[in-house]
C-alpha cells in the first residue's frame, strides 16, 4: 500500500514537472511575440535563439525548484507564504537560467542574441503563469475532495478566530471534518459580510437562527476554544434549539499542554451547557502537597476516585496506592496510568474492602501513606434506602476502619469525600456520610488532620441521571422523572477531583469544604437539554414522564449547615466551615449502638429509626418536601 502511494506521488509530481516546461516553452514564445507588437514574421528570426535559450531554463529551473522543493507541496494546504516561497524560486530559477545562459553565450561564441526587452517580458510572464498554475492546482484539489465529501451534512462554524481557522485548515487538509462549511457566526461586527478562507461570516449570535434556516445547516461546530463559560453557555442555549448536531473543540487547557488539536471536534456535552467558569487549581499548592509524597486513594477505582489518581499522578507522587474492592475498576485504571505513565509512576493497587478491619490495618500499616483520599461508599440512594444495614457496614464502619487505620500508622492528613445530602438529610446514605464527618468530628487533633469535601451531583458519574437520560433516549424514550420539580446543584468529575485535591492541600483540623457550584439546575430543564443536544425534540421524539419521588428523596439539595459560619479561602470557587467537635467518648457510644442493630439484624425501620436519632438533622422527606412546595 505505502509503496502504492509512493508510486502516485512520484506521478503526481512528474505532472507538475512537466507543466512547468509547457509554460516556460509557452511563456517563453508569447514574450518574444510581446516584444514584435505579435508579429509572427518579425520575430521568428529569434526562434533558434529562443530555443537555445529555453533548452538553458528548463532543466535550470527544474533543478532549481526541486532543491526548494517546489514538488513536494500539498496543494490543497497551500498558503500565502508558500506562494511567496514559490514566487522566490521563480526568480531564482530565472536568474540562474540568464546567467548560465550568458556563459554558455560567451564560451560556444554565439554571434546573435534575444532582444534584451524579452528578459523583461518573460520572467513576468513565467511568474504570473507557475503562481497561477499552482493556484489552479489547489482549487482543482479542494473541489475534486469536496465532491467526495457527504453533500448532506452542511456546517455552521461559530468562531471567525484561531479555532476557527483551524477548523478550516483542517477542513481543507484532511477528511476528517466531511461535509461543507457554509458560513461563519462571530459576535465581532467588523467582521460580518467578509470572507474567511472563501466562507462567509455571517453575523453575530442573533442570526444562529437565521443563518441555519438560510443554509440549511445540519450540523453546528462551536470553535472558541478561549470562550468564557456565561458566553458558551448562551451561545449553546442558542444551538440546542435548531436540531442541528452541535459539535465543540477542546478546552484551551487541552489545547495548550498538547493534549489534543484544536480540531479534534468533539460532541457537545452536558457541561458545556452549565455556564460556570472552570476551576483554577492552585498547582503550586497541590504540588507542594502531593509531590514525592505516598498517596492512598480508596475507592480508586470509582468515578470520582479513579479521576483523584489521574489528577493526583500529574503531581509526582512518590507512591499512589489504589484501594479498591471491585477488581475490573482497579484493573481499568491500573491500565490507563500505566500506558501513561509507565515507569514514571510508582504505582500499587490492593484489592480490598474498607469493611474488613484486619485488611485496612494491613494495606495502611504496608505503604504507610502520607495522604489518604477516602473515595469508599456506597452512594445510591434508592439502594441505601432499602438495604441500610449494608450503608452502615460500609460508610460507617468502613470509614471509621480507615480514619483508625490513619491515626495508628501516622497519616499526616485524611480526606474524606462528603455530599451535599449529608447536609440536613433526608434519606438513609446522606445521613451515614453525616454520620461520618461526625466521625472527622470526633477525631482529637494529635497527629492526622481530617477534613471533609462537600460537593452535588456529578455529571457522568456511575450511577448519576445523566447516564440514565442518554440510555433512556437511545432507546427511544420515555426519559423518567421522579418530580418536575426537582433542583440539583452540578460538577463535573474533573471539577470534583481538583476540588478535593486542593481542599486537601489547605486543609485544617476538622473543616469541611464546599464548591461554590453556581446556579442549581433543574432536572426537567437537564432531561430537555439532553434531547436537544441529541438532534430531537422534548415532547415530540421522546417524552418526558413524571414517576413520584423515590423514597428518602427531597425536591432540593444544600451544600452547607450553617451559612453564617461560611468562610472563604484563597480559591474564591472554595469555602470552608469550621465544625464544631464531637466528644470521642460520645461517637464510640453511638458505633456501639449501630454495630448491635446491624449485628442482630435488626428491621430496615428501626435502623432507619435508630439513625435519625443519632443523627440530628436526619429530618423526614415529606416533611422537608412539603415545606418547599408552600415556599413555592
Amino acid at each position: 500500500m505505502k509503496g502504492r502511494m509512493f508510486a502516485v506521488g512520484r506521478l503526481k509530481q512528474m505532472f507538475v514537472m512537466l507543466l512547468d516546461c509547457l509554460g516556460l516553452f509557452c511563456m517563453g514564445g508569447l514574450a518574444l511575440l510581446l516584444r514584435f507588437d505579435f508579429s509572427i514574421s518579425d520575430c521568428s528570426e529569434y526562434f533558434s535563439d529562443l530555443l537555445l535559450f529555453l533548452a538553458i531554463q528548463i532543466p535550470v529551473t527544474l533543478v532549481v525548484f526541486w532543491i526548494r522543493r517546489m514538488y513536494h507541496y500539498v496543494w490543497r494546504a497551500i498558503t500565502a507564504f508558500d506562494m511567496a516561497s514559490m514566487a522566490l524560486s521563480s526568480v531564482i530559477a530565472y536568474a540562474a537560467s540568464v546567467v548560465c545562459y550568458i556563459i554558455a553565450f560567451f564560451a560556444f561564441g554565439f554571434t546573435r542574441r534575444l532582444p534584451f526587452s524579452f528578459y523583461f517580458f518573460q520572467p513576468i510572464l513565467v511568474l504570473a503563469g507557475q503562481v497561477a498554475m499552482r493556484s489552479l492546482l489547489r482549487v482543482w484539489t479542494m473541489v475534486s475532495r469536496t465532491k467526495g465529501e457527504n453533500d448532506e451534512e452542511r456546517i455552521l462554524l461559530i468562531g471567525a478566530g484561531e479555532g476557527g481557522r483551524a477548523i478550516l485548515n483542517e477542513k481543507a487538509t484532511s477528511g476528517r471534518i466531511p461535509g461543507h462549511i457554509c458560513c461563519i457566526i462571530d459576535d465581532n461586527a467588523e467582521k460580518w459580510g467578509k470572507y474567511l478562507d472563501g466562507v462567509l461570516i455571517y453575523g453575530g449570535r442573533e442570526q444562529i437562527g437565521e443563518a441555519v434556516e438560510r443554509f440549511r445547516i445540519t450540523q453546528i461546530i462551536f470553535a472558541i476554544p478561549t470562550c468564557t463559560g456565561k458566553d458558551r453557555r448562551e451561545i449553546l442555549d442558542i444551538c440546542k434549539n435548531t436540531r442541528c448536531e452541535i459539535r465543540t473543540v477542546p478546552g484551551i487547557y487541552d489545547i495548550v499542554t498538547g493534549a489534543v488539536q484544536v480540531a479534534d471536534i468533539k460532541e457537545i456535552q452536558l457541561e458545556d451547557l452549565l455556564g460556570r467558569e472552570p476551576i483554577c487549581l492552585n498547582m503550586e499548592l497541590v504540588a507542594s502537597f502531593l509531590k514525592d509524597r505516598v498517596v492512598m486513594v480508596t475507592g480508586g477505582g470509582g468515578s470520582i476516585g479513579s479521576e483523584l489518581c489521574r489528577q493526583i499522578a500529574k503531581f509526582n507522587p512518590a507512591k499512589l496506592v489504589i484501594i479498591e474492592s471491585y477488581e475490573n475498576n482497579a484493573y481499568e485504571i491500573q491500565q490507563e496510568l500505566i500506558r501513561t505513565y509507565g515507569e514514571r509512576l510508582d504505582l500499587s493497587v490492593e484489592i480490598a474492602s474498607i469493611r474488613d478491619k484486619q485488611r485496612t490495618y494491613e494495606v495502611v500499616s504496608h505503604y504507610r501513606p502520607d495522604v489518604i483520599f477516602h473515595a469508599a461508599a456506597h452512594k445510591h440512594v434508592p439502594l441505601m434506602e432499602a438495604c441500610p444495614s449494608e450503608a452502615i457496614k460500609n460508610n460507617v464502619f468502613g470509614t471509621y476502619h480507615v480514619v483508625r487505620a490513619a491515626e495508628k500508622f501516622g497519616v499526616k492528613k485524611f480526606v474524606m469525600i462528603s455530599t451535599d445530602k449529608a447536609v440536613n438529610p433526608t434519606n438513609f446514605m446522606g445521613a451515614t456520610k453525616r454520620f461520618c464527618e461526625m466521625i472527622l468530628q470526633s477525631r482529637q487533633k494529635i497527629g492526622t488532620e481530617f477534613c471533609a469535601v462537600r460537593f452535588g451531583n456529578v455529571l457522568g458519574s456511575n450511577g448519576s441521571v445523566v447516564p440514565l437520560f442518554k440510555k433512556q433516549i437511545e432507546n427511544g424514550g420515555p426519559i423518567t422523572l421522579t418530580d418536575k420539580r426537582i433542583i440539583r446543584y452540578f460538577m463535573t468529575i474533573p471539577e470534583a477531583a481538583q476540588l478535593v485535591l486542593e481542599a486537601g492541600a489547605m486543609a485544617e483540623h476538622n473543616q469541611v469544604f464546599v464548591l461554590d457550584m453556581g446556579e442549581p439546575v433543574k432536572i426537567l430543564d437537564l432531561a430537555e437539554n439532553l434531547i436537544r443536544l441529541s438532534g430531537l425534540v422534548p415532547y415530540v421524539d421522546i417524552q418526558i414522564e413524571e414517576i413520584g419521588l423515590r423514597p428518602g428523596e427531597k425536591l432540593y439539595e444544600e451544600l452547607l449547615i450553617d451559612n453564617d459560619n461560611l468562610r472563604k479561602t484563597a480559591n474564591s470557587k472554595i469555602f470552608v466551615e469550621e465544625q464544631l467537635p464531637i466528644s470521642p467518648e460520645e461517637l464510640m457510644e453511638h458505633l456501639l449502638v449501630l454495630d448491635r442493630a446491624v449485628t442482630e439484624e435488626n428491621s430496615k425501620e428501626s435502623i432507619i429509626e435508630l439513625m435519625k436519632s443519632l443523627v440530628p438533622t436526619y429530618r423526614d422527606p415529606n416533611e422537608i418536601n412539603d415545606m418547599v412546595a408552600a415556599e413555592k
